[in-house]
């Protein structure tokens, strides 16, 4: 299984580097059954984190076209609605910047065409982190759609157009979405389980001395009646 996790402008690094770790791990448990790696819409390059400037480098462009995994993360910065935009002369992008700004410069890329593609190839997983499910509802990709996101956002996350679900993970077939940032730990375990199996999401479980938190939501059973 081939994951690709997804870097842009502004990224909140703990989105990326959680589950990145499990499912490097999810690989080495499995004697290569998972391999993960960094991209972008633009290819190689290096992105400029939210999270104090910290960088990382895409080693590849994204590929909608291959079967695996995409995992898009959210930004980091300001919560809030700006009255306007920062000033785009005012020098590298900061943690300062408002949340809404973030995401708002990814939807302007060639990012939401990518994931477009990859949302409607058979054989592909797109998963998000926090607010990574805000950059696919802003970009309109989560139309109907059950999702969740970071509790502050998840009235903004419902006025995209999907079925918000509160819970921390929501797995909705070829779409599974993680709550908040912490989540990237319980996402990256829970796909690890689904796609290569629970022996090995235990035993990357055990390593990291961390237990996954959180029923991960599905569309099955009965609905639980009114309290």
């Amino acid at each position: 299984m081939h994951a690709q996790i997804v870097l842009f402008d502004g990224f909140d690094l703990l989105d990326v580097i959680a589950p990145y770790e499990v499912l490097y791990a999810g690989g080495a448990a499995s004697d290569g059954a998972v391999d993960v790696e960094l991209v972008s819409a633009e290819g190689r390059r290096e992105v400029v984190s939210g999270t104090g400037g910290v960088t990382l480098r895409a080693t590849a462009a994204l590929d909608p076209e291959r079967a695996g995994l995409v995992v898009v993360p959210g930004a980091a910065g300001r919560v809030g609605t700006p009255g306007e935009a920062p000033d785009e002369d005012a020098g590298a992008r900061t943690p300062d910047e408002f949340l809404s700004v973030l995401l708002g410069r990814a939807v302007q890329t060639g990012l939401p065409s990518l994931l477009k593609a990859a949302m409607d190839r058979p054989g592909v997983t797109v998963a998000t982190v926090c607010g990574g499910s805000l950059l696919l509802g802003l970009a309109g990709l989560l139309k109907g759609r059950r999702a969740t996101t970071h509790h502050l956002a998840l009235e903004t996350l419902a006025e995209t157009g999907a079925q918000v679900v509160p819970a921390r993970m929501v797995d909705d077939g070829d779409l599974v979405t993680g709550g908040g940032v912490t989540s990237g730990l319980d996402l990256g375990l829970y796909l690890l389980e689904r796609e290569v199996g629970p022996k090995i999401a235990h035993a990357v479980e055990e390593l990291f001395a961390y237990e996954r938190r959180g029923v991960v939501w599905r569309d099955r059973g009965p609905a639980p009646s009114a309290p």
